[in-house]
Formats: C-alpha cells, sequence, structure tokens
C-alpha cells in the first residue's frame, strides 16, 4: 500500500503526486493518529514508538504489553463485529456528497488500516499524522491539496466516532452553503461545575453551552489557511524558547473549531446526534455495545428466528464489620442507607451481580468471575452497572433481546420495599428494556441461617431471552 510522502516541510504552491477524483461536493478527513490505548485490547506485535504526544500511552502500554489504539478495536454493527475505523469509514465513503476519504494514521498502524480499509471505496492512500491532533489534521489538509480537483469542503472527523448517521453527515455540509465553519453539538443536560483545588468555583450556564462533535465542516482553503497561521504561531513561539520546529502538543485549540475561531473565522451550529459518541474510555465501549443492543431490540424479526433460552445467577455476600462512618449497601445499582455495608471485591451489589450471570448464563458465556476476575485489581470497588453493562453488550453481539427479569433478594435486613420501583427503574435503564419486563421481589429465610442471623444478603435471578437463530436463514 503506498503512503504519501511526508509534505509538513514544502511549500503550498509545490505540492506535487496529483490523484485524481469524482468532483463531488465535500471530502471526509478522518483522523486516526492517535495511540490513545485507555479502551484498548492486548495484542502481540503492535509498536507504539513514535511522538512526543504519545509519551504517556507509549509508556503505559510498554509496561503493560502492546495495546490495539482504540480505533482498531472490534465494535458490533450491522454487518457483524468490525474495527471502528471501518465503521467510521464506511459511513463517509457511502455518503452521496463525499467525494473522498482521506485518513491520517500512525506510521505503525499500515497494516491496522488496510484491515480497515479493505474494499471501502473512495478511501485515498493514508497519510502519517504528526505529534499532535492538530500536526495530524494540518498534514491530512496539505494532502488533500495534491488532489486534481481540490474540495470546496473538507469534514473533519474522530476516527473514534463510528455511528455519525447520514444525516449529521448531510447536515453539516448544508450549512456550509452559508457558512465559513460549522460544528455539530447538543446541548449539555447536566449541571456543569467549575472547580479550582478540588472545591467548586462557579456553576456554568448551560444554557449557553452544548457538547462539540465531529465532523466540524470547513472551507477547505480557509480551514488550510487557519491551520497554516497557528502552525506558524506555534513554530514562533518555539523559536523564541530555542526551539526550531512548532509544537502545537500543548495547544488550547483543541479542536478543529477552535483553530477556526484562532483565525476569525466564523463558526455556526448545526445540530448533533446523541448516538454520535466518541469511544475513548472501556466504559464507552461498553454503552457503545449496550446501544447497539437497543436497537436490536427495537427491530422486528420473524417469530421463529428466535430460540427462548432461561438462565439462573445466584450471587451472595456478607456484611462488613460495623464503621464509625455512615453505611449503605448498594443493590441494583440503587444506594440503600444500611448499619453494614456489603464486602466485596467490587462495589458488593449482590443483585446486579446474580443478573449479570443468569443473562451470561443464558448466553453460555460464562460467568462474572469470569469476565471480571476477583484477583484483577482494575476492578476494585468497580461499579456493577459495568458488569450488568458488559452482558448486555453481549446480548447485542449474538443478537439476543431480553423478555424478562426476575430478581429475588434473600435478606432479613434492610427491608427493601420502599426501594423496588427504583431498583426496576435502574435495571430497566442499564439493559435498555421497558419497566414492564423487569421484576425485583425481596423475601426472608425466617430467621434460619446465616441470612437469618443478619449476616449478609443473598440474591437470586431468572433471565428469560429469545436468541436468534443460528440457524435462522433454513426453514424452521
Amino acid at each position: 500500500m503506498q503512503t504519501k510522502p511526508d509534505i509538513m516541510d514544502k511549500p503550498l504552491d509545490k505540492l506535487q503526486n496529483k490523484q485524481k477524483v469524482q468532483n463531488k461536493q465535500a471530502v471526509a478527513l478522518i483522523v486516526a493518529a492517535g495511540r490513545g490505548v485507555r479502551a484498548g485490547t492486548r495484542t502481540k506485535g503492535t509498536r507504539t514508538k513514535g511522538t512526543r504526544a504519545n509519551k504517556a500511552d507509549n509508556a503505559s502500554t510498554r509496561a503493560s504489553g502492546c495495546a490495539v489504539p482504540k480505533q482498531y478495536r472490534k465494535i458490533a454493527t450491522q454487518n457483524g463485529m468490525e474495527m471502528v475505523l471501518r465503521q467510521t469509514l464506511h459511513q463517509f465513503a457511502m455518503h452521496p456528497q463525499i467525494m473522498a476519504v482521506q485518513t491520517v494514521i500512525h506510521p505503525d498502524d499500515t497494516h491496522l488500516y488496510e484491515q480497515a480499509a479493505d474494499n471501502i471505496p473512495h478511501c485515498l492512500p493514508p497519510v502519517f499524522g504528526g505529534a499532535s491532533r492538530q500536526e495530524s489534521v494540518q498534514r491530512g489538509l496539505a494532502a488533500l491539496a495534491t488532489l486534481d480537483v481540490e474540495p470546496a469542503y473538507v469534514l473533519i472527523h474522530d476516527a473514534v466516532r463510528p455511528y455519525v448517521q447520514e444525516s449529521t453527515i448531510s447536515a453539516v455540509i448544508a450549512a456550509l452553503d452559508k457558512a465559513e465553519a460549522v460544528v455539530p453539538g447538543v446541548a449539555v443536560i447536566d449541571t456543569v461545575k467549575q472547580f479550582a483545588d478540588g472545591k467548586i468555583t462557579a456553576t456554568l450556564p448551560r444554557q449557553q453551552l452544548i457538547q462539540a462533535q465531529t465532523p466540524q465542516g470547513f472551507h477547505y482553503d480557509k480551514i488550510r489557511q487557519a491551520y497554516e497561521k497557528a502552525y506558524k504561531k506555534a513554530y514562533e513561539k518555539n523559536y523564541e524558547k530555542g526551539h526550531k520546529q512548532a509544537d502545537m502538543t500543548n495547544s488550547n485549540l483543541t479542536d478543529d473549531a477552535a483553530i477556526a475561531e484562532a483565525a476569525g473565522l466564523a463558526v455556526m451550529l448545526t445540530e448533533g446526534d446523541r448516538q454520535n459518541v466518541k469511544l475513548t474510555t472501556e466504559q464507552d465501549f461498553i454503552h457503545a455495545q449496550q446501544t447497539a443492543y437497543q436497537a436490536q431490540q427495537a427491530q422486528d424479526h420473524p417469530p421463529l428466528a428466535f430460540e427462548t433460552r432461561i438462565g439462573f445467577g445466584f450471587d451472595v455476600h456478607g456484611f462488613a464489620p460495623p464503621q464509625p462512618t455512615e453505611q449503605h449497601v448498594i443493590l441494583a445499582g440503587v444506594k440503600i442507607p444500611h448499619t453494614h455495608g456489603l464486602q466485596g471485591h467490587s462495589d458488593a451489589d449482590v443483585g446486579l451481580h446474580a443478573l449479570t450471570d443468569a443473562l451470561l448464563g443464558a448466553l453460555a458465556e460464562g460467568d462474572i468471575g469470569q469476565h471480571f476476575p476477583p484477583s484483577d485489581m482494575a476492578h476494585k470497588d468497580r461499579n456493577s452497572a459495568d458488569f450488568l453493562s458488559f452482558a448486555a453488550a453481549q446480548m447485542a453481539i449474538k443478537k439476543a433481546r431480553i423478555t424478562h427479569i426476575d430478581l429475588t433478594f434473600i435478606c432479613e435486613t434492610p427491608k427493601l420495599s420502599p426501594h423496588r420501583t427504583a431498583m426496576r427503574a435502574r435495571i430497566a435503564d442499564i439493559l435498555g428494556i421497558d419497566l414492564n419486563r423487569v421484576s425485583v421481589k425481596a423475601t426472608t429465610t425466617e430467621g434460619l441461617g446465616f441470612i437469618g442471623r443478619k449476616e449478609g444478603i443473598a440474591a437470586q435471578a431468572v433471565a428469560t431471552i429469545e436468541l436468534l437463530r443460528t440457524d435462522a436463514s433454513q426453514k424452521v
């Protein structure tokens, strides 16, 4: 596979290596040069040496073994398990107004990119990125100058936003007919606080705030000039410090719109999409799979395409010794005040543990200890909602759907009936199912055994699911 030469030091009017593309309205520039491995999976043979901006990730990777950058992890899609970057490339390459897709990658990821881009049309040879996201984008913009037909618009997009919809891409392109720069965004729902030294210093008016997303759209010539100005400013700043190269690693210009704003371009806002999430942490990947599961449940399938399965889960945790501070237990994701806490490696949510095992059992996918071993300190004090979200992600991968959940707590104390509605709502929210599919009950042992002696709490769960048959394409 051919890659672009390093063109950062060449004058803009002397760029060569022209390529032909169809004359459509816009090009997409996909930024995939990062080495972020916070959500990565271990593998052999993926080197992570490189740039100043990557030192922290590289050090972590060397200490723990190599990891796949998050843009090359696999997620559940309509076509099965696909790389994040492949899904992103597909969304832009299939858009009728995108004439070409230019991707910026890390030099060590060439073989991974080849897999991600295999048989996807309109993909140009990749460009190697720089020491920061800004430098990577600038290299991508410079590469686009080698096209025979200079694009009118460029849409710059994070590779790890694979759920961008055609409607969002279309809205950004349409807005560029009237604006120099366009940013899709969604309203901020939570209250936003400003803090310093661990103390809240101000409450920001969320009515004036948005969460910016990508793709961010620009007139190609104007955003390229804006990046040249930012690069020149960074060079001059570093030259004063005795460095003979630009370093945008520590720049406050954290997205492309900020570069445009600094150059005096007017940036217009268009409506974004809450499903257009950026996959950064492991939790993001779990939630993404959960979203895919919810979408799968919303689809109508022929009844005979599914088989019914039932899974059973059981868990028990003992009470911890009394503490001088206020104590509580967490049951089915709900925090309940109590005289004692529960002992456990995670948050000891006996209800969600039993329910997770029930779903994994119905899928024949092992148990919670197999996927989240208590010997792994990464799961110490972990929120058990993560475990249940993981089970929901496995449901999505296997194209299964929940028909009913029945969870029973066995304890003498605390009294759970006042919290039953909140528990049902929390479980339904984590799994993305209707409240009427969730049952939560509680009983006692009439004073018998360790539960009767108020030494702990047990829970048992039954999950009824419908699993897509492996022979669904055959006559049944």
